[in-house]
């Protein structure tokens, strides 16, 4: 891999516990496809790591529960032809992954009340409306 892949800030994947696996894939390109294994699957030990902070993987372990297997977390990449570009795919795709199951959670929405006057003039245009549809009856004529 070409450049360290960022989760956020300053904290990247670390290379040296990423885990690859490498198989054929059942994506496009003919008969290359039969030979060669371009489908990728990428491993990385969210339970042991030290690479994130001990908050973030706090976090990331509880939002990635269900996708957790012994506290690894897998991603599997076969779009392209070429393994080269499924192991970039798959790489980014987990770092994409991490990033959004470390965020910190969004801040709580604050109640707020509708402004009087809003409703009042809902409630009038509602009104009008009625008056309109109860002209269009055929009431009252001879």
């Amino acid at each position: 891999m070409p450049a360290p892949y960022v989760i956020r800030g300053s904290v990247s994947l670390p290379e040296a516990e990423l885990m690859w696996r490498f198989s054929r894939s059942s994506g496009p390109g003919g008969q290359h496809v039969n030979t060669s294994d371009s489908r990728v699957e990428l491993r990385f030990d969210l339970a042991a790591t030290e690479a994130l902070p001990s908050v973030w993987k706090e976090r990331a372990l509880e939002r990635l529960a269900g996708r957790l297997v012994d506290g690894v977390v897998a991603v599997r990449a076969s779009e392209h032809r070429s393994q080269w570009r499924n192991r970039e795919a798959a790489a980014v795709r987990l770092a994409s992954l991490l990033a959004e199951a470390s965020a910190p959670p969004p801040k709580p929405r604050r109640p707020t009340r509708i402004p009087r006057g809003i409703n009042e003039r809902r409630l009038r245009e509602k009104k009008q409306r009625s008056d309109v549809k109860r002209g269009r009856t055929g009431r009252g004529w001879t």
